[in-house]
């Protein structure tokens, strides 16, 4: 499997990093002085509540967001300098929702990821990234459906392989970053953790992978690190052991928990107590009412 080859490709490693950046949509700061990495071997995992800046982070790291202030690089390579074409070979990028109007085959689907590559790379290794993109994402009984025909979770799935197709790399190739954005929302339990499961082998063979999830315990399980954000604002990065304490997720998520110790991999597991911190507003319109 040639994506399992060394980390960097037998090239110098780089990191796809964030450094200060503000993004204003309309007249509402989406995120203020924002800064994460991610390095070919990691899965990074980015937390925080709903309307924090998770996805806007994504699309800055992705380039697909342009940034008022700060500086967006993969290694020493301003993503702004970069075509579309020179991106699009170095990451891959997974949006919430990919609207497909057109009754394609899921393989034909899965194919579209080889597109920046078709006029540097063998056909052969073309065919051999989508058939294993197909296999591990389970999809292969699929290949031949129409893709408007499948279920929100099946196409999930599909387009879960059409960039894992886009990752996919020789042995002397850089390495590459792959962007999910909330991968697992429509998936059933045991998808999603396949799809974490997924992500941290690729992380192990070096690709670069940055996930939005909103389950803790699947950042917990598999990310190496985790980025925590709030209003706008990173608030936390480190290893999830360190970073996913009771107190910051009373702060963050105003929900009080506990940590139990899971078994088999020695990692905290976060456990709500059951007494859930609401905010004032919340209690006040309850009392009107």
């Amino acid at each position: 499997m040639a994506v399992a080859q060394g980390v960097a490709g037998g090239n110098v490693m780089v990191s796809l990093a964030v450094r200060g950046v503000d993004v204003v949509l309309g007249s509402r700061q989406v995120l203020t002085g924002a800064s994460m990495e991610v390095s070919p071997g990691e899965l990074v995992a980015v937390l925080g509540p709903n309307g924090a800046g998770k996805s806007t982070l994504l699309n800055v790291l992705s380039g697909e967001q342009k940034v008022l202030t700060g500086d967006v690089r993969i290694g020493d390579e301003k993503l702004h300098h970069l075509s579309s074409a020179s991106l699009a070979c170095k990451r891959a990028l997974m949006p919430q929702k990919a609207s497909l109007s057109f009754p394609f085959k899921v393989k034909d689907v899965v194919a579209m990821g080889r597109d920046p590559f078709r006029a540097s790379v063998e056909v052969s290794s073309n065919r051999l990234a989508v058939d294993w993109a197909l296999q591990e994402t389970d999809i292969g009984h699929l290949a031949r459906r129409v893709y408007t025909q499948l279920s929100g979770g099946e196409q999930q799935r599909v387009q879960l392989a059409r960039v894992l197709a886009q990752v996919w790399r020789e042995a002397d190739e850089d390495a590459r970053f792959l962007l999910l954005d909330e991968p697992t929302s429509s998936l059933d339990l045991a998808h999603q953790h396949s799809v974490l499961h997924l992500a941290s082998r690729l992380a192990e063979r070096g690709v670069g992978v940055v996930a939005v999830v909103h389950d803790l315990n699947l950042a917990a399980l598999y990310a190496t690190q985790v980025v925590v954000l709030s209003k706008g604002n990173v608030v936390a990065t480190g290893a999830p052991e360190a970073v996913l304490q009771p107190s910051l997720i009373a702060d963050v998520f105003d929900l009080s928990v506990h940590r139990v110790e899971d078994p088999d991999s020695g990692r905290k597991l976060i456990v709500p107590t059951g007494n859930h911190r609401r905010s004032a507003s919340v209690i006040d319109i309850r009392r009107a009412l």
